[in-house]
């Protein structure tokens, strides 16, 4: 069994379900609303555990109804919260999502997630020096990316940063972590002076670009890859990144090969957009397996 330890985010998703955006200054009807656990942290770590790691997650909640669901959810699905701190001068993140023609668009609060900083990991060492792989995000403080890189490295645990959402990651980060997973458009921000083919060839088996449903690309060392996703009827695409950087943990670290690995990931994923919800649609392991 995979140990993974995630490091990030946790919050309540708010979702409004509507036929279209509005445009600025427009009011429209929407066609329901709904309140689900999510974050990239926690919905990593959800996923993870589903699919058959040991799991244990690192962050912050608020000292409110929402951080007290957030943690429920979390234990209800297997993973380890006792590194989960709640704090009492913050209310607990929030993403508030809107789902409209086919796709979504999100603002993040983060709320008690900005607490989630280096003091917090460091109380957690134990954990991180036994983890297969850690996982972290950028919904949480720079300065813990970077402090869990240092660490990482230190101790040779491999760390898959999800560069998620954009901003610059520095070269030391870039270098120490054993694996990044930007969509396209985060790609553009880290590798802004560069051409996505030269970061490609800059990284090889280790820069994994996620393109929807286009599936996943790498540079081999040899030739660029694209290992293609799995064609489904989408429902709600809120979460799939989320699900395919669990899904490829979990495979890497129980020995799969890069491209097995994000093969599995890409199925996982793909399911995942099957129901509503960040985490409604992530797959179980039996599911998985099935389907590949």
């Amino acid at each position: 069994m995979a140990k993974i330890t995630v490091i990030g985010s946790a919050s309540m998703d708010l979702v409004v379900e509507a036929k279209k955006r509005p445009a600025i200054g427009e009011t429209i009807m929407g066609e329901s609303f709904k309140t689900v656990p999510g974050g990239k942290g926690a919905n990593q770590a959800v996923a993870a555990a589903r699919l058959g790691a040991d799991v244990t997650m690192i962050g912050c909640v608020g000292d409110d109804a929402f951080g007290e669901q957030i943690l429920a959810n979390l234990k209800e699905n297997g993973v380890r919260t006792e590194y989960m701190k709640p704090v009492t001068h913050a209310e607990s993140g929030t993403a508030h999502i809107t789902l409209a023609e086919g796709d979504n668009s999100i603002i993040v609060v983060k709320g008690a997630n900005q607490y989630v900083l280096p003091s917090l990991v460091e109380k957690a060492l134990d954990v991180v020096r036994e983890s297969d792989m850690v996982l972290i995000q950028q919904e949480i403080p720079e300065e813990t990316v970077e402090y869990v890189s240092e660490i990482c490295d230190k101790v040779n645990i491999p760390l898959l940063l999800n560069p998620a959402p954009a901003r610059p990651v520095s070269e030391k980060v870039l270098k120490q972590a054993a694996y990044l997973t930007p969509n396209e458009s985060e790609a553009n921000v880290i590798f802004e002076k560069i051409s996505i083919t030269d970061a490609l060839k800059q990284f090889p088996n280790k820069l994994l670009i996620t393109e929807g449903s286009k599936g996943a690309r790498f540079y081999n060392g040899m030739e660029e890859m694209t290992v293609p996703s799995f064609k489904v009827e989408a429902v709600d695409t809120t979460g799939a990144g989320d699900t395919f950087n669990a899904g490829f943990a979990v495979a890497i670290s129980e020995g799969m090969s890069l491209e097995e690995s994000i093969r599995f990931a890409n199925r996982a994923a793909s399911l995942s957009v099957t129901k509503f919800g960040a985490q409604g649609g992530m797959p179980t392991r039996a599911e998985v397996e099935k389907e590949l």
